[in-house]
C-alpha cells in the first residue's frame, strides 16, 4: 500500500520527535546537573513527560487519519450494497 504525503510527514515528525526526546533529555540533564542530581533528574523527567505527550498527539493524528480512511471505505461499500439492492 502506498502512503500518502500526510502519512509520510507524520512518520518523519514522529521519528524526529523521538530523537528530540532522547537528545533533549540528555541536554536537560546536563544543563541542570550543576544544581544537583535529584533536581536534574526531576527536570529531565518533566521534559520527557511533556515530550511524550507531544508524541502521543502525533499518534492520535495517525489513528484519526486511519479511522477516517476506514470510514470512507465502509461508506463506499455500504453505498455500493444499497445500489445493488435497489
Amino acid at each position: 500500500m502506498q502512503k500518502d504525503i500526510f502519512h509520510k510527514i507524520i512518520d518523519f515528525l514522529l521519528g524526529a520527535s523521538w530523537a528530540f526526546v532522547f537528545f533533549g533529555a540528555l541536554v536537560t540533564f546536563k544543563l541542570f546537573l550543576f544544581s544537583g542530581i535529584l533536581l536534574s533528574l526531576f527536570f529531565t523527567f518533566i521534559f520527557i513527560f511533556l515530550s511524550l505527550f507531544l508524541i502521543l498527539l502525533l499518534d492520535a493524528f495517525i489513528v484519526h487519519k486511519e479511522r477516517l480512511y476506514e470510514t470512507k471505505k465502509q461508506t463506499e461499500l455500504l453505498e455500493k450494497l444499497l445500489e445493488e439492492n435497489n
